[in-house]
């Protein structure tokens, strides 16, 4: 008899803000090549060669700026995420991260002791990207063939433009909306052009029209255009006219090419163009965490104040939100019958 279990996975964070914790997390995280995708021996004198041997202290401050009492804010909001989900389904919940600790090896394992044999694996990613869904698939799926051979894992799949989604955000926007602001600015993490290409199985992506095209092939692994998507479809929802609004890429690391635009360039410029009043937010993440809380809402803040913008607004993400919870209930009921048909 097969019994079912939910795995969520979100990136990971340092066990604490100690240089020596941090330094390790971002050489896992850095030496991952479906982040940092040059070949071994390029990518190993990069990370550790020159990032690590500069970075580590000034990660290390800047998660100083966002840890909370009960330790990194994305893990806190994963386990609140976590306990509420637990009470929505009779099967069991647990967590796992792409890098450091709970792993995705640890998640699984607590999911088979309690007799799972099928699992749900989501990852809390709304939009495909190398460096996001398709390594933590990758991983899991090197976990389970070398650990639990048995085991079935099942993947929610990308959900950028499902309604039941766009609606959870577009709601929790519109309920943290200033009354007042002159343009809504949506910031997602950043990616190196050449991710988008090597994704593309069409191999017709040019980074411009495509992502506008209707039914293009690409667009199932195409991040740019699904986080263009995500946001056209949320306008919709909020009803906002589009030249309101502003899709800006962040996070950028290193002297590669990245997707544009940059959000700190745009956070400079806008007040030049009359935007002296900015709501922001971030929906390529779902937890919070350094990316939101230091990069943006203190670091973009002060950058934009800094340019000559008067009011800042940071809209914080769907985090613990019960609405939220209530989506990726029905996201995973939706995989867990596919068990069934296969």
């Amino acid at each position: 008899m097969s019994k079912k279990g939910i795995l969520l996975v979100n990136l990971g964070s340092p066990k604490s803000t100690k240089v020596s914790d941090v330094k390790e997390y971002l050489d896992e995280f850095l030496m991952d090549e479906k982040v940092i995708d040059y070949r071994w021996f390029f990518r190993a004198l990069l990370v550790r060669g020159i990032i690590l041997k500069t970075r580590p202290p000034k990660s290390a401050a800047a998660y100083e700026t966002v840890w909370t009492p009960e330790g990194s804010p994305l893990i806190v909001i994963t386990e609140k995420i976590k306990t509420k989900l637990q009470k929505l389904v009779d099967i069991p919940v647990e967590i796992g991260m792409r890098y450091a600790q709970p792993s995705i090896e640890n998640g699984m394992r607590k999911l088979i002791e309690q007799g799972v044999t099928d699992i749900v694996l989501f990852p809390l990613y709304p939009q495909y990207a190398m460096s996001t869904t398709e390594t933590v698939i990758d991983k899991a799926e090197e976990v389970r063939k070398k650990h639990f051979p048995n085991v079935r894992v099942n993947y929610v799949q990308p959900f950028y433009n499902r309604d039941i989604y766009i609606k959870c955000l577009a709601d929790s926007i519109r309920e943290k909306l200033p009354q007042d602001f002159d343009a809504l600015q949506f910031s997602y993490h950043g990616v190196p052009e050449r991710h988008i290409y090597k994704t593309d199985p069409t191999k017709t992506c040019n980074l411009n029209d495509c992502c506008s095209r209707e039914n293009n092939p690409s667009h199932s692994f195409c991040y740019r255009h699904q986080c263009f998507k995500t946001t056209e479809l949320v306008i919709q929802q909020l009803n906002l006219p589009k030249e309101k609004t502003i899709v800006s890429f962040q996070s950028r690391l290193g002297k590669d090419k990245w997707i544009e635009p940059y959000t700190d360039e745009t956070l400079e410029n806008l007040p030049k163009k009359g935007v002296k009043k900015l709501a922001i937010c971030c929906p390529a993440f779902v937890s919070d965490c350094l990316e939101t809380l230091e990069e943006i809402s203190e670091e973009g803040k002060e950058e934009f104040l800094h340019a000559g913008g008067e009011q800042f607004h940071y809209i914080s993400c769907l985090n613990d939100e019960d609405r939220w919870i209530e989506v990726i209930k029905t996201l995973c009921e939706e995989e867990l019958k596919n068990f069934y048909l296969s």
